[in-house]
């Protein structure tokens, strides 16, 4: 007979440790010949990225040992940090990374004897030299790829051009040997695609103050042997039109994935053309996403002629599409959720996809047989499955009759039952961006607490993605507004419905999940308390003012108003304005090299809660970022949070440590 717990005590095989090794998710998947390659996380190993390759006898080989760390930080959030070639005469592959400690791009052949050697210079301007979304060019000589070049000391002082890197090394030490294929007029450009015939590039441009999502050009551009692309033009996009990907079909055709329709669809140009065709018209999901990276992949063209896509309305799918016909076939197979990391060679296509009962995993898809296998960073269950928790995709009805899209994960453990007459806690997570989504994939800091007896919900609040612009664009001016009574009307209505405690409610998220978080205990009484993991606390020195990077300093314009014309709405909204409404205890958990949200915001927020009574906990992690890499930071950060919900809900377990709490 399974023994009766109450909500909260339960014992569970899935302690902080276990959570914090499967944190993080393969990325940038590529092919190097007939090989697979992509970029793993190492929780245990400082929180490196390591580059990984599947031989063609099925091993997971690391290229490159600790601490190697290939990842970049263009736009403070990277992007695509390396590109590979299988050379013939037996030369081996050849593969060119960034390099995240010091930023340069290295040359580096694995299966010689010789350590990488750099191509790029140091630079000692502010962030100096930084490289994203490499593309090697045919001819051998150079990798063409997004250049972030700082030219000053503060976060804006930055320029980005696509450059052509030679690869015999003669940059390594001089800046001059660079050479410029874009002026600097955009603010923002992704890496370059070579049309098949070598003869033309495309690229992504982008300027203040929009974001991605927000408005993107196409530019076209001839390629001039040994000088800048000629003829650049823009083909498609707008200031109200977001293009968050665009690439060649083999037959010359453009691609691109724009939402000019209210939902990113897949458009083609024929060659010669002056317009283009959506290829799905009318379908209402999205073939294309938020542009946080910088050469993210949603969708990738055939040899065939076929294109291989991720698509979906909430969760997402891989297809291959007939661009002649509009046929559309979706892999089989269990996955719910597909990274915009697609590769191909030949007729096989390579993704990144995981499931609610598997983490991210690299999945091949066999376009002529339709067989889909993992053959990457495969799941293995570190538990019994029986841990796991079981997901409920739920629609909630929040201010205005408005939907909010929702994952309810209950309490779920094998080994006990809660009494009858209890309800269980439930923390609600808001997700970060804010303009992402909560994929429905296993999490194990999900199974952490929901086998422990405390139920998740993670809130999909107006300005998600994954539902259209109109859904994306609820949070245009409201941020601090509709996230919070999103999230508030999903705790409240399982309150109603008797599947929540209602005395026993928190809120978590981090970055602008930390924001709502925080924003949530100011602005309603629903939370016994919140985990605020480095958030935005003060708008009006966030963004323009300076206290972040360039990419998102001007987000603030759409996510809350122009500052000049709205500037009591920036202190309004701040909870560094609004402490003195803050009643419900948090912890507060920082990253001491944040430059996304720097600790300097949480450091003025807690003095201002000094001697307010209120119990809170502040951990300062030092070599932490934005968001949390190392496995000890992730252990201690679980820990401290579940520690936060056992004292504060009245939950009577001795197997926690410690949370040191001040007034």
């Amino acid at each position: 007979m399974v023994p009766t717990g109450p909500y909260g005590t339960w014992p569970s095989p899935i302690d902080a440790r276990l959570a914090a090794a499967h944190d993080g998710l393969p990325e940038f998947v590529g092919t190097v010949g007939d090989e697979v390659w992509w970029t793993a996380p190492r929780p245990a190993e400082g929180g490196r990225r390591a580059l990984v390759r599947r031989t063609s006898d099925g091993r997971e080989v690391s290229v490159l040992p600790a601490p190697w760390n290939v990842r970049s930080r263009v736009v403070e959030y990277g992007g695509q940090p390396w590109a590979g070639t299988a050379r013939d005469g037996g030369a081996g592959p050849l593969v060119v990374f960034c390099h995240f400690p010091d930023q340069r791009l290295y040359a580096y052949e694995p299966d010689g004897g010789a350590p990488p050697r750099p191509l790029t210079p140091l630079s000692a301007v502010g962030g100096g030299l930084r490289w994203a979304d490499p593309v090697l060019h045919p001819d051998g000589t150079e990798v063409w790829c997004v250049l972030e070049e700082y030219t000053g000391e503060g976060p804006s002082d930055v320029r980005r051009v696509i450059a052509a890197v030679p690869l015999d090394g003669s940059a390594a030490e001089d800046r001059s040997a660079i050479r410029e294929l874009t002026d600097d007029r955009h603010r923002f450009v992704t890496g370059p695609r070579l049309s098949p015939d070598g003869r033309r590039a495309a690229w992504l441009a982008w300027d203040h103050p929009l974001m991605p999502w927000d408005g993107t050009l196409v530019m076209t551009g001839e390629v001039v042997p040994g000088g800048p692309f000629a003829s650049v033009t823009p083909v498609a996009g707008a200031v109200d039109e977001s293009v968050c990907q665009v690439d060649w079909a083999a037959d010359g055709s453009l691609l691109y994935a724009s939402d000019r329709s209210g939902w990113w669809e897949l458009h083609r140009q024929a060659p010669g053309a002056t317009s283009a065709t959506a290829l799905c018209a009318g379908r209402e999901e999205e073939f294309g996403g938020p542009l946080w990276k910088v050469g993210l992949r949603w969708f990738q063209p055939l040899d065939s002629g076929l294109v291989a896509v991720v698509h979906g309305k909430g969760t997402t799918a891989l297809g291959i599409l007939d661009p002649e016909t509009g046929e559309l076939v979706d892999a089989a197979g269990p996955w719910t959720e597909w990274a915009p990391a697609l590769a191909a060679h030949g007729s096989r296509v390579f993704g990144v996809a995981a499931s609610p009962r598997s983490g991210f995993e690299v999945v091949e898809l066999d376009t002529g047989t339709g067989r889909a296998r993992v053959i990457g960073a495969a799941h293995e269950d570190p538990v019994d499955p029986a841990y796991y928790p079981e997901p409920q995709l739920r629609t909630f009805t929040g201010p205005d009759d408005r939907e909010i899209h929702a994952h309810v994960y209950p309490p779920h453990n094998p080994d006990r039952i809660a009494p009858g007459d209890e309800l269980p806690p439930y923390v609600v997570w808001a997700h970060g961006g804010p303009t992402g989504r909560a994929p429905l994939v296993l999490d194990l800091e999900i199974a952490y607490f929901t086998s422990r007896g405390i139920g998740v919900a993670e809130v999909n609040y107006g300005g998600s993605t994954g539902y259209g612009r109109a859904y994306r664009e609820r949070l245009r001016e409201q941020w601090g507004v509709v996230d919070v009574e999103d999230c508030a009307a999903v705790a409240r209505a399982l309150a109603d419905e008797g599947t929540a405690d209602p005395a026993r409610l928190a809120i978590r998220g981090g970055s602008a999940g930390g924001w709502t978080a925080a924003a949530s205990l100011a602005a309603t009484d629903v939370y016994a308390c919140a985990a605020i993991r480095y958030p935005v606390l003060d708008l009006v020195a966030w963004g323009t003012a300076g206290e972040t990077h360039d990419f998102e300093s001007h987000y603030l314009e759409s996510l809350v108003g122009p500052l000049a014309e709205v500037p009591a709405r920036y202190e309004e909204r701040s909870p560094l304005s609004r402490v003195d409404r803050i009643s419900a205890p948090f912890v507060l958990l920082q990253g001491l090299d944040d430059l996304v949200c720097p600790p300097a915001q949480s450091e003025r927020f807690l003095a201002r809660m000094a001697g307010r009574g209120v119990p809170h906990a502040y951990l300062a992690f030092e070599g932490e970022e934005h968001g949390f890499r190392r496995a000890e930071t992730l252990v201690r950060a679980l820990e401290a949070e579940l520690a936060l919900y056992v004292r504060t809900f009245g939950i009577a377990r001795d197997d926690v440590p410690p949370l040191e709490m001040t007034r």
